[in-house]
């Protein structure tokens, strides 16, 4: 949205936060202040040209690291590369005097998992990481997005950032989820209607009844699913869900402080009138459980449809399907739940209500979110569910969302899997993925094939149990 605009002119949240910080701009281009910077093993070019420059880091305090994405989920699979990434996370973030949760630090996870549950992600922030999928904070009212590998340098010399203004985009979600559709169906029924180019270059405001009603870890993964329709950035305007989710995190406000961050926080909702570049209406009740057949993301159909008839042939035969297939025909060789889309205690909780009393016939590998995730799946009984099912019970990272870990899916395999990218390769040379949600990925692990998750568990237990 142009710069133009005075502060008593209709706001959404996006510019809100974008105003608050700006230092100045020069050319189009805003100077931005930056509250929260993450870091994970991919970040020693940073590190590199900070030494190479002679540069210290401007404000450590403000700068958290964590090792995710090398991290194996079994022992058996770390390898030389794998170790060499970790531990060089670790030195660079001890040298720099930086705060980084490294493997053994009970408060390690994938970075998207890992600082929300921390309290580093708060309401009105601006936060950036060097992945895409940084836009995950954004489910706490923080405006939060990906940067390449020069602006993580950039930010750790200076904690500021140049952008371009981004145009926003509303997507108001009104209704209500249908019993056994999840925030991963409707991030993917999205992308299926606007394509993955819908939202290209776009900061995303979510709004609506279906929003409001999210919980927050809904709220994250479908935040985290913006990245795959072509935006920069998603964001829910922080309410009492967000608040009280936040309460009492080891580095979120305390006591007086607690009190006055949620009274400038409860400021942080789209004025009235506030208009945006683009706007689209999407109707929850329509939502069903979706599952991807081709490459992409906004290749993707309802579970109880079949590969399209004008389906691209690129895809299909990369993925080895025919057009008309149904996908509940589709047999799967492999099945993965985790990732920062879907590897939180809800997605685990509502994967185990399908797997509950049944084993597997394909394997399955469950990788928690973050420690603290795998600690309270297994106060719950919840990993142990997994393990009586037949299902491998893997150390929190990123796994087998991307092939870098040791974590692979053979060539010519199908895996169905909650992850949130499908592209040709992403789980290993030749892996085909069917993106789907937890409770779809137990139900294909169960009978080796497809599935609609509605036929195998009574309706009131379906859906997000949190």
């Amino acid at each position: 949205m142009s710069d133009t605009r005075t502060l008593t002119e209709p706001r959404g949240t996006v510019a809100k936060i974008r105003e608050a910080h700006r230092i100045l701009a020069q050319d189009g281009t805003d100077l931005l202040y930056i509250d929260r910077h993450f870091l994970h093993e991919g970040s020693h070019h940073a590190f590199a040209s900070l030494r190479e420059a002679g540069r210290s880091i401007r404000q450590p305090a403000l700068t958290f690291g964590v090792a995710d994405h090398y991290v194996p989920s079994s022992p058996e699979r770390a390898n030389e590369v794998t170790a060499t990434m970790i531990d060089r996370l670790d030195r660079n973030t001890r040298d720099f005097g930086i705060d980084s949760f490294g493997i053994g630090d009970p408060r390690r996870g994938i970075v998207h998992v890992a600082m929300p549950e921390q309290g580093l992600s708060l309401p009105g922030t601006t936060i950036v990481c060097g992945d895409s999928h940084t836009a995950t904070h954004g489910a706490f009212g923080a405006f939060a997005f990906g940067i390449g590998a020069s602006e993580v340098a950039h930010v750790l010399a200076t904690q500021t950032l140049w952008q371009m203004p981004m145009p926003v985009m509303r997507i108001r979600i009104e209704g209500q989820l249908p019993t056994g559709a999840t925030a991963k169906d409707l991030a993917l029924t999205i992308i299926w209607r606007i394509g993955t180019g819908g939202a290209t270059g776009h900061a995303v405001e979510y709004d609506g009844s279906a929003v409001a009603a999210l919980s927050m870890e809904e709220r994250m993964t479908l935040c985290n699913m913006t990245i795959e329709m072509g935006a920069r950035s998603g964001l829910v305007p922080p309410d009492d869900t967000t608040f009280e989710w936040l309460k009492g995190r080891p580095m979120a406000p305390k006591g007086k402080a607690w009190k006055s961050a949620v009274a400038e926080w409860r400021a942080l909702r789209p004025d009235p009138n506030a208009t945006y570049d683009k706007e689209i209406l999407i109707d929850a009740d329509d939502v069903s459980p979706m599952v991807t057949w081709g490459t992409s993301p906004e290749q993707v159909a309802p579970v109880d449809a079949a590969v399209p008839a004008d389906a691209d042939p690129d895809a299909l035969d990369y993925m080895g399907l025919a057009a008309g297939v149904p996908l509940t025909t589709i047999n799967i060789d492999r099945a993965f739940i985790g990732s920062c889309t879907n590897g939180r205690l809800s997605d685990l909780r509502a994967a185990a209500v399908i797997l509950s009393g049944r084993r597997v016939v394909v394997p399955l590998l469950v990788s928690p979110g973050s420690d603290d995730v795998a600690r309270q799946a297994e106060s719950e009984g919840i990993a142990e569910i997994f393990r009586a099912a037949g299902a491998e019970w893997g150390a929190s990272g990123c796994s087998l969302c991307v092939s870098m870990n040791g974590d692979l899916v053979a060539s010519n395999e199908r895996c169905a899997s909650t992850s949130n990218r499908n592209f040709k390769g992403r789980q290993g040379p030749g892996a085909r993925t069917h993106l789907m949600s937890p409770q779809m990925v137990a139900a294909a692990a169960i009978t080796g094939r497809i599935t609609d998750a509605r036929t195998m568990a009574p309706q009131d237990c379906l859906g997000d149990p949190s």
